[in-house]
């Protein structure tokens, strides 16, 4: 969703009327512009049919500017990923689902605690209400849709919020095991690339989000809070028990996985009108090789919700093995290659992970 976020300091908005009475002093607004309004902030959309790029902006054209446009030199053309995507197929990305891994001891019930409590908060941030919807669509879908329908900008809110968290653990974890290698003076066995690569790409997930919405004075607010208090407690967490970090990203990315899947479901069935005509933004199509007539909102939420299902498989892997010892499976090399084994694409997807005993 593209926006003009218009932030104001009005203090508390007493009521509806009242908001309404302060967008009509905005001058040279047209009838067609749909107003949003939250706590502290007030969002203006609009679909820009012109300009494929800034589909819910009311900012005329010309005047424009490029959300942390790449910087200009006079030698260097082009500054490329760190680390290149890989390739998935529109068939591989369809077979994605769905999927959650049973708690089997403490650690996994400690994950999986940590996740709904996580949850909760960005369910609230988003104004999330799922659970409530589908209970009340059984007996009232009508009811259901009004008063719990999620918008392009509910999700919007999610995907960059849950992006900006998302990207915390894999950078935690990897500083952590590039410190104790040094520290211990010994090999880490393939993890911390690994570990990069997966923080790299969440941040490329919340980057792409960025160039479709600019966050208010708000939204940056909460973010700055969340990923205080995240990257703490998961630095605090992985000293006590990698392990448990690793099963919790995996729930974690069941819920990513989740929510992806209901947003291309509800743009399927014509809920997100806005989004039917959005195309994904260059950075997008750069990083994922998105093929010429396959780069449109659904798509860029294929591509994504792949990459949260290879997390998920990764980090339950990852949790599967023993900490100190055991190589990376995603960067070795396998005797047998006939055999299905740990890749970095989705080919042999496993949405609860491989066990230990078959990848070593």
């Amino acid at each position: 969703m593209l926006s003009t976020r218009t932030a104001t300091s009005c203090g508390v908005l007493a009521s509806q009327r009242t908001s309404a009475q302060i967008l009509k002093a905005f001058s040279g607004l047209p009838s067609s512009t749909n107003f949003s309004t939250r706590p502290a902030y007030i969002v203006v959309h609009k679909l820009q049919l012109s300009n494929p790029h800034r589909n819910f902006s009311t900012t005329p054209a010309p005047r424009i500017k490029e959300f942390f446009p790449p910087p200009e030199t006079d030698n260097v053309r082009e500054t490329p990923p760190a680390w290149p995507h890989p390739i998935y197929t529109e068939e591989q990305m369809n077979a994605v689902t769905i999927a959650h891994r049973e708690a089997k001891n403490w650690s996994d019930w400690v994950a999986l605690a940590a996740v709904r409590v996580l949850r909760t908060g960005l369910d609230f941030a988003s104004g999330y209400k799922h659970d409530k919807a589908v209970a009340l669509s059984k007996t009232d879908p009508a009811a259901a849709n009004r008063k719990y329908a999620m918008t392009e900008r509910k999700y919007m809110i999610r995907n960059i919020f849950l992006e900006s968290v998302a990207g915390v653990p894999g950078m935690v974890a990897g500083m952590l095991r590039h410190l104790h290698s040094m520290r211990r003076m010994r090999r880490d066995n393939g993890w911390i690339e690994t570990l990069l690569e997966e923080s790299f790409n969440e941040r490329m997930h919340l980057l792409t989000f960025l160039k479709m919405a600019e966050p208010g004075w708000f939204m940056r607010l909460m973010v700055l809070g969340a990923q205080g208090v995240f990257f703490n407690a998961m630095f605090v967490a992985y000293l006590i028990s990698p392990r448990t970090c690793h099963r919790f990203v995996g729930y974690l990315e069941e819920e990513a996985v989740m929510t992806y899947t209901r947003e291309i479901k509800d743009l399927e069935a014509g809920k997100l009108p806005l989004w039917e005509k959005t195309m994904a933004p260059e950075i997008a199509v750069k990083y994922w090789n998105m093929p010429e007539g396959k780069r449109t909102m659904r798509d860029l939420l294929l591509y994504i919700r792949a990459d949260e299902a290879k997390h998920r498989e990764v980090n339950h892997t990852l949790g599967n093995l023993d900490q100190r010892n055991d190589p990376n499976p995603y960067v070795s090399t396998y005797k047998d290659l006939s055999k299905p084994h740990p890749t970095k694409g989705i080919e042999h997807l496993k949405p609860i992970g491989w066990e230990r005993e078959d990848v070593l």
